[in-house]
């Protein structure tokens, strides 16, 4: 059982220990800018910084138009690990997915072929064919039954 002290309660259930319980939980997950859904990370991605990378933030602080193309991407890849396109790139999972459900249907068919018996004589057509002609000779239930839907004198059902 939990047991809370008075002092506690009274902290939490005040302002100042409600912002404190609240902003510590945002701060347990920092942001890292992997996921496309929450793309701004609260940190860079590199926090060391090589002399090559250094130089490059010192150039930043300048006119943009200064830079070539590979320092702005090496710019970038600083701060973030990805761009959006390799972010959203599809991924092989429904590979695996669709693989799985394709050997569980698999061995479904092969269980019910290997392990059930076959189906017994009694369910084939020709039999049933000959089990209607036995009642039908038999006279079975005449009166209001399956004989009394059968027509003797034509051979043919009414």
């Amino acid at each position: 059982m939990l047991r809370l002290t008075a002092g506690r309660v009274a902290g939490l259930l005040s302002r100042r220990g409600a912002a404190a319980y609240s902003s510590s939980k945002i701060c347990l997950y920092p942001c890292t800018g992997t996921d496309w859904t929450l793309p701004l990370p609260d940190k860079p991605y590199k926090d060391t910084l090589s002399a090559t990378d250094k130089s490059r933030k010192q150039k930043e602080k300048g006119p943009w138009n200064s830079l070539s193309k590979e320092e702005k991407l090496a710019l970038y890849r600083i701060m973030f690990n990805e761009t959006y396109t390799e972010m959203k790139k599809p991924t092989g999972e429904w590979k695996t997915v669709l693989g799985g459900i394709f050997f569980f249907i698999g061995f479904t068919v092969f269980c019910a072929l290997s392990v059930y018996p076959p189906h017994p004589p009694t369910l084939d057509d020709e039999w049933q064919a000959m089990q209607v002609k036995r009642m039908l000779d038999m006279r079975v239930n005449p009166v209001e039954g399956f004989s009394a839907k059968w027509d003797y004198e034509k051979g043919q059902w009414k």
